[in-house]
């Protein structure tokens, strides 16, 4: 059992450490997208307010919401590796 639990408490950091890292990467990204659609588009009006508007689009979008998968996904491995293991 305390294998179990440790087992999942260091799984859940290193995914936190990967989740932060893809979340600050893909922010990063959009942000760069939207200043060069900004500028080859010559968008009139304020830089800051057309990226935020963008963020704003972004943050609703479902990629934003698929890096959720990284808690999700490897979770739901492990119980089907440990359901197979005992009962199978």
């Amino acid at each position: 059992m305390f294998a179990a639990i440790r087992l999942f408490v260091l799984s859940f950091i290193v995914l936190s450490v990967i989740f932060v890292y893809l979340l600050f990467t893909q922010r990063w990204k959009e942000r760069r997208r939207l200043k060069e659609e900004y500028i080859e588009n010559g968008e009139t009006g304020d830089l800051d307010t057309y990226i935020d508007k963008g963020m704003a689009e972004y943050e609703g979008s479902l990629r934003y919401k698929l890096i959720f998968g990284v808690y999700v996904v490897p979770y739901a491995l492990i119980a089907l590796l440990i359901y197979v293991t005992n009962f199978l």
